[in-house]
Formats: C-alpha cells, sequence, structure tokens
C-alpha cells in the first residue's frame, strides 16, 4: 500500500512500497506532462489559456488517485472559468477543465480501499486538460471502460438528471421544452423527459440536428434557422409548456417565459449566448418578468450542478447503469466533420471550445488523449 506524509510533503513513508511505486512510475509515467493553464482571465478562451508542455506529473494524496486522462470534457462553462467568473477572487495561474475519463495509474492509502491501479474511472474535478490529473477519490466514479460515453454524464448528463429530477416535477402528458437540445446536456434532458412519459419540444439550429433529436424521440424539434421558435409555440402550444430546461438566454429565454402555461417552470442551467461577452450575459426582458410570472403562477428557478454535489454520486451511479444497459443514448461530438478534423491532443481544446460556440455540435464535445509511446498502460 502506498502511504503517503503530509499533503504538503508527498512522501512515500513505507519504503517497502516504495521501489515498487518508483519502478511503476519510471516505467509508465513520466517526470513531465502537458496540461492547460489559465494565465489570464478573459472570456476570450484562446487568449485565456496556455498549454504548457514540461509540467511536473503531480503525485496522489493519502485519498487521491492519480488519473492518466484518455477523453476530457469540453463544457460551455469552461469560457466563465476562464474568466474567473465562478470566483473572483482567484488568481492566475490556475488548472482549467472540468472532467475526464481514463485509468488510475497510483493512489494513496485511503483511496487504495475502493479503487485499484487500472481501473477505469470518470471524475468531475478541476484540472482534467491535463495527460495526468490528481482527483480526489469521492469525486471519481467506476466505470467499465475509459470510453467517451460515460464522460458524457459527469457534468451533462448529471445537470438534466438531478435538475428534471429536483425541480422539473416531471408528469406524464407534461409538455417540456427543451432549448439547444442536440448538445451535449440538452440531449439527456429530452430522453429524461420522454421517460418521464412527457411531450417533448426542443430546439436546434439544423436539419441534421433535427433528425438527431427524433432519433432520441423528441416529439416536435424545431430548427430555428427555419422556422421561428415562437411562432410555432404560439401555434402548435397555445396553452404553453409546462417546463423549460433552459439554456440559451437572451432571446431565448424570452421566448421561453412567454411560452409558459398556467403553473409552469422554466430552469435556467445556463445561457450559453452571453459567455463570451465582456459581462457573460445577453439581455433579457427582465424589467416585464414578475408580471410575466404573476399572471400565470409560473416560476423560474436557476440550476448550478456544483451546489447539488451531495446528489451527484447517486446520480452517477444510475445513468452509468442506464448508459452500461443501452438505455441512453450518450451522443458524442469528437470534431470529426470539423474543418481541422477530430479533437486529438489538448492543443485541439481550443478548436473545440470554438466549435461549441459557432453551434456546430451534435452531442458532447470530448477531446481524445493519445497515450505516449513510451507509456505502458
Amino acid at each position: 500500500m502506498l502511504r503517503w506524509a503530509s499533503a504538503r510533503a508527498r512522501t512515500i513513508v513505507d519504503m517497502s512500497y516504495a521501489r515498487h511505486f518508483l519502478d511503476f512510475q519510471g516505467s509508465a509515467i513520466p517526470h513531465a506532462m502537458q496540461k492547460l493553464v489559465v494565465t489570464r482571465l478573459s472570456p476570450d478562451f484562446r487568449e485565456a489559456v496556455t498549454l504548457l508542455r514540461d509540467c511536473p506529473v503531480p503525485l496522489p494524496g493519502d485519498g487521491d488517485l492519480l488519473v492518466r486522462n484518455r477523453f476530457v470534457g469540453v463544457n460551455a462553462s469552461d469560457v466563465n472559468y476562464a474568466a474567473g467568473r465562478y470566483d473572483p477572487s482567484v488568481k492566475t495561474p490556475f488548472d482549467v477543465g472540468f472532467e475526464g475519463v481514463g485509468e488510475v495509474v497510483a493512489l494513496g492509502l485511503s483511496a487504495s480501499a475502493r479503487y485499484a491501479v487500472g481501473q477505469a474511472v470518470a471524475y468531475m474535478a478541476p484540472g482534467s486538460f491535463a495527460e495526468y490529473t490528481v482527483v480526489p477519490a469521492h469525486a471519481a466514479t467506476p466505470v467499465p471502460a475509459a470510453t467517451p460515453a460515460y464522460l458524457t454524464l459527469l457534468v451533462s448528463g448529471a445537470t438534466a438528471h438531478i435538475s428534471l429530477k429536483e425541480l422539473g416535477g416531471l408528469e406524464e402528458g407534461k409538455k417540456v421544452l427543451v432549448t439547444a437540445a442536440a448538445g451535449g446536456t440538452g440531449q439527456f434532458a429530452v430522453q429524461l423527459a420522454k421517460k418521464a412519459k412527457c411531450h417533448v419540444i426542443g430546439t436546434c439550429s439544423s436539419d441534421e440536428k433535427s433528425a438527431f433529436l427524433k432519433s432520441i424521440g423528441c416529439d416536435r424539434p424545431i430548427n430555428y434557422n427555419a422556422e421561428p421558435v415562437g411562432v410555432v409555440l404560439a401555434r402548435e402550444y397555445p396553452g404553453g409548456v409546462d417546463v423549460v430546461y433552459e439554456s440559451v438566454g437572451g432571446a431565448m429565454f424570452d421566448l421561453a417565459v412567454d411560452a409558459l402555461a398556467v403553473k409552469g417552470r422554466l430552469l435556467v442551467i445556463g445561457f450559453i449566448s452571453g459567455y463570451q461577452t465582456p459581462t457573460g450575459l445577453s439581455p433579457v426582458k427582465a424589467g416585464t418578468l414578475p408580471v410575466k410570472l404573476l399572471r400565470k403562477s409560473a416560476s423560474v428557478q436557476g440550476f448550478f450542478l456544483n451546489q447539488y454535489l451531495s446528489e451527484h454520486r447517486a446520480s452517477m451511479d444510475h445513468l452509468v447503469k442506464m448508459c452500461a444497459r443501452g438505455d441512453l443514448v450518450c451522443q458524442v461530438d469528437q470534431g470529426n466533420l470539423s474543418a481541422e478534423g477530430r479533437f486529438t491532443g489538448l492543443e485541439s481544446v481550443f478548436r473545440a471550445v470554438e466549435y461549441m460556440y459557432a453551434r456546430k455540435n451534435t452531442g458532447k464535445i470530448v477531446v481524445e488523449l493519445p497515450h505516449s509511446v513510451n507509456s505502458k498502460l
């Protein structure tokens, strides 16, 4: 077993095991790695983030895992994080990236009670845009294999599952509107609402995405580049919609508020349309919001996954089982259709973020981190 001293020292105390660890490190884990670091606060991801190529590989503490990342997930909120919006007191430089999937290559003594070297795990923890990441054991979930499908569940799947379960009040026959429905988290909101026997409407930006939404059960995809969303909702759903899963903000938020039924609920899980602006927001008609809600006894409620972390492990266990059984489509977009091709290597994270904000993705954007030729794992 690995035994570690204080977190500051990170020194191996049990020397009977130290030789084995050092042999393992020497044969499979390099001394240096690449990672992405925020070096300047900015909503422009390329301006904010720097690829560092010669960083020491970190050592896990007593309750930690060292994970060799195979795939990392790109989220709209990576831009907010790099702009310092989640913690105004944060100082550069700091690591970036929220989620990854890979294998455990080293671990501390306490962590070894549940995990083992070589085990595949998915995790949600800061600093995933790196070849190796130290992950607290409690932030990891064992998965059948280090494949990108399980990565889609960590932030995107869990956001949809927990928010709809805790706040959505889904019931058979309810009408549910999902904005950005063909995106990383929208795809799960559509499927989970359908499994609750709801009627699901989903907005998207192309006929190809409309076809994808139909394939996962969406009753009425709306390609907003071909049909005005407000007109479709007013014409086809004159009684309004009961639940809105909203991640776009700006004008789409205003349309969604207007489309709410009596006692309708609008869940704000993001507002991507404004993240790249200096303020991080797109304007909404906030001045008329109180009267619109009052007239319908309707509500608007925010959902931020970090404030529901007590629910995350149970949600992940549930979603992993659904995925493994084939009961959940986990659509992954690895950039195969992008102009410069598949997202491979940390340097392609920049392209992947831009691809997302250009609204080109169908499903969750995932970047593959290829093996070092010297690695035996």
